[in-house]
């Protein structure tokens, strides 16, 4: 793969992961120009129609992602649910009934259709955080992390809501396992570090600080907070006058 290309791909999904999706599918179809072997470029093209509307682009666009990689989950329920909106029912069906066989013969169930879910249960707490609905924000947050306990980001996102609700030791305690579900999730030790400050446990916090400091140097956030680390142990340090 030449140079152009690779960027291209991280470019575009770099856009498509922070929902800049029109800077996103600029780029994707020019990797689709010269190339038509990556199965997620076609996923990710076709999340973009359908969220205009274009459901009739979608389905081509997921169908293909599926022709190139059968056992792609994530593609395969897009593509269902355009085949809902299609009026298709049978070929959703099928679908379906392809996703369980298969889930049920991994035995604890096809990851990437608990990923999808429990993304899906994020989005709805979202769209409750929205409208100030935090308890149903909340549950809806859980149910994800009870899928996905290894997803760093959907911890971190609770963790927050259970801080702004006045519940900061299950907000700590998320972090925590945020922390160890992915050590190199900046925003959970960013949180964690946080939450270790206001609570005088001035050493832990620079830990989590520098941690975050040693994958990324130029972490704004983190360079300030350990400023202010560092400028209290300064001062519990200097002798009383």
């Amino acid at each position: 793969m030449d140079d152009h290309l690779k960027q291209l791909l991280l470019l575009g999904r770099e856009h498509y992961q922070k929902r800049e999706f029109d800077k996103a599918e600029y780029l994707l179809k020019q990797v689709v120009e010269q190339t038509d072997r990556f199965a997620d470029v076609f996923d990710m093209l076709g999340v973009m129609a359908h969220s205009r509307g274009d459901f009739a682009q979608a389905e081509r666009n997921f169908e293909t992602a599926v022709r190139l990689n059968p056992n792609y989950t994530e593609a395969q329920l897009n593509l269902m649910v355009t085949y809902n909106d299609l009026g298709k029912y049978d070929a959703a069906r099928e679908i379906y009934g392809r996703i369980r066989s298969r889930g049920a013969a991994g035995g604890l169930g096809d990851p990437f259709a608990k990923g999808k879910i429990a993304n899906m249960h994020a989005e709805l707490s979202q769209a409750y955080q929205d409208v100030g609905m935090t308890p149903d924000a909340i549950a809806e947050l859980e149910k994800a992390v009870r899928l996905c306990p290894q997803f760093a980001d959907l911890r971190t996102r609770l963790a927050v809501l259970y801080r702004d609700n006045g519940d900061p030791r299950r907000a700590r305690e998320e972090l925590e396992l945020a922390r160890s579900a992915n050590p190199n999730y900046a925003q959970a030790r960013l949180l964690l570090g946080v939450m270790m400050l206001s609570s005088g446990e001035l050493g832990p916090a620079a830990t989590e600080f520098e941690t975050v400091l040693t994958k990324d140097p130029e972490n704004k956030g983190a360079q300030m907070y350990l400023r202010v680390v560092k400028g209290r142990i300064a001062n519990s340090e200097r002798p009383a006058s």
